[in-house]
Order: structure tokens, then sequence, then C-alpha cells
């Protein structure tokens, strides 16, 4: 079985726990944390399922910039995270 690495973010939007998977653009909630991950391992087990059902998993992952070593898909490595102010 192939394994997939990846990066999640949760923030909190009002009463909520938002969880995001920002390199493959999914994102679940919850009430806590945990529910908030918990939702979104599921929703990216659909995600990856669907995908496989599909026949394009490997070229989502590729698209979403992963590489595969052996059995494992990796995310492309951050060089550096930084906020940049803009006037809008």
């Amino acid at each position: 079985m192939q394994q997939l690495n990846i990066k999640v973010e949760i923030f909190k939007e009002d009463d909520i726990y938002v969880a995001l998977c920002p390199s493959l653009n999914v994102s679940s909630f919850g009430e806590t944390i945990e529910e908030a991950k918990k939702s979104l391992v599921e929703a990216l087990e659909i995600f990856i399922e669907e995908c496989s059902e599909m026949g394009t998993l490997d070229q989502v992952l590729e698209e979403s910039g992963f590489t595969r070593d052996n059995q494992t898909w990796k995310p492309r490595e951050t060089v550096i995270e930084e906020r940049v102010a803009l006037a809008i």
C-alpha cells in the first residue's frame, strides 16, 4: 500500500474549526480540532478513492507537486514561508 504525506492547516472561523489540506485543496470542519482533523481525513480518503477509481490519482498528485519515493508520495519542500502585506 502506498503512503501519502500531507500538510494540514487548522484554523478557527467563528465557532468551528476548519481543517485544510492546501496541496490538494480539500477541507472540512468540526466543532473541535480533533473533529476537524478526523473529518478532513475522511474527506481526503474519499478524494483519493475517487481519483483512484477514475484512474487519475498519479496525475492529480503529480500536478499538485507530489513526487513518489518508492511507495511514499511526498509533497514539494517549502523553501520559505512568510506573510506579505499588500495594499488593496
